[in-house]
């Protein structure tokens, strides 16, 4: 498992995944509320770890590629 997420994905995951579980935690019942709070959680995780499975079925990395110097 490789890390492929980078420090603004990262940062912007974690903010919305803050969100979301913030309001499915509000909306204490139903349907919205337990996906709201199931996607803040996965939001959440993959930004703690810092790598996204479907970022890896898709082919992206979002970290920041430094040329090397030759």
């Amino acid at each position: 498992m490789n890390v492929n997420i980078g420090t603004l994905d990262r940062i912007l995951r974690l903010v919305a995944g803050l969100l979301l579980a913030g309001i499915g935690a509000a909306m204490a019942s139903g349907g919205w509320a337990i996906a709201a709070l199931a996607v803040g959680a996965v939001m959440i995780l993959t930004a703690v770890v810092g790598f996204c499975p479907a970022y890896t079925l898709l082919g992206i990395d979002t970290r920041s590629r430094r040329p090397r110097a030759s």
